[in-house]
């Protein structure tokens, strides 16, 4: 086996859930080491390849490459990658059992503000005798769009980690990426994108809030500590939830982290409300320890903190902290239209 790099810290199971949860394969390959080797694969890859995560991470693509591969369409990947282009190619891969499909394969670059290339995303489907016979249009509209998502995501999330991370070429900026996909890969869930071009539809903010607030509560809560939400009806567009749900999880994952150090109980509350005029509010509280007075907020000087803001500055809304008798209370007021 070889050893983990700085690569395959992107190979976590928890954090990258979402997208094991399509029914289209996705890899993730890091071109910023030797030889673009895979860092994460999905359950669908395994379920489709017959190759489980271990045998796959760390190794480049070209080991589903066979005897009967043509050489042009190899050459056709080959060159897109060393161009840092999308490439849309039907390739004859092989499954660890030897058996050979033909695979629609999706590349693109996932690149920075700046323009450097720090993934590469690759969207698969097993082409089965019925698509192959009938039209795939439909097909590769549907992996395009999912391509489009992953990519202009993990895009956003790359420059503002980098902003503040300095290199995502450093071990934590790989860390602070993962663990935001976690809040991803819920709304991912929620679009249901190899079902439907939800891209262009609205999302159900309560539910979509909810499953990032379940996740937050599950991974970072603790004995004593109750959680409790309250969240009304309604839709935001799929920009608007993105970065809504981003901004969420940042401050729950505050609240569950340091708002109770030191205390055997307490409470967190999450309210989402659609507001009369337009838009709506998303309030969190807990009954903590508080935010000490001469710590300013929110802290740009935290990663944390730095996604919030620039995320609520994006949806021109409004990042409220107040000081509580106990506690915090945080008031997120994103406005109509955002």
């Amino acid at each position: 086996m070889k050893p983990r790099t700085l690569g395959t810290v992107l190979d976590d199971r928890e954090a990258l859930a979402g997208f094991s949860r399509a029914r289209v394969a996705m890899v993730l390959t890091n071109p910023n080491i030797h030889d673009n080797p895979i860092v994460y694969v999905n359950d669908a890859f395994e379920r489709v390849t017959g190759y489980s995560r271990t045998a796959a991470i760390g190794r480049n693509c070209r080991f589903l490459q066979g005897s009967m591969t043509d050489e042009a369409d190899v050459a056709k990947l080959r060159r897109a990658i060393e161009r840092e282009e999308d490439v849309t190619v039907d390739i004859l891969n092989y499954r660890a059992s030897g058996e050979p499909f033909l695979n629609r394969l999706i590349i693109a670059p996932v690149k920075s503000e700046d323009g450097h290339c720090h993934y590469f995303i690759g969207i698969q489907k097993a082409m089965s005798d019925r698509d192959i016979d009938s039209s795939t249009l439909s097909i590769e509209k549907q992996l395009n769009a999912v391509q489009r998502r992953v990519r202009q995501d993990l895009s956003m999330l790359i420059d503002i980690i980098r902003d503040q991370s300095n290199k995502m070429a450093s071990e934590e900026g790989f860390a602070a990426l993962a663990r935001r996909i976690e809040c991803l890969q819920l709304l991912y869930e929620e679009m249901r994108l190899s079902d439907r071009d939800a891209y262009k539809e609205g999302i159900s903010m309560g539910s979509f809030l909810t499953r990032v607030a379940n996740a937050i509560a599950h991974s970072d809560g603790r004995p004593g500590v109750a959680f409790s939400i309250d969240v009304g009806r309604f839709e935001a567009t799929l920009e608007t939830a993105t970065r809504t749900g981003l901004i969420v999880s940042e401050v729950l994952t505050n609240a569950f982290q340091h708002a109770f150090v030191g205390l055997d109980a307490g409470t967190v509350r999450m309210e989402v409300i659609a507001l009369t005029e337009g838009g709506f509010r998303v309030v969190v509280s807990d009954d903590g320890i508080g935010i000490p007075s001469d710590l300013p907020i929110p802290s740009t000087q935290t990663l944390g903190g730095r996604i919030a803001t620039e995320l609520i500055d994006s949806l021109e809304g409004t990042l409220t902290y107040v000081r509580g008798a106990a506690g915090t209370v945080v008031i997120i007021d994103v406005p109509a239209g955002a």
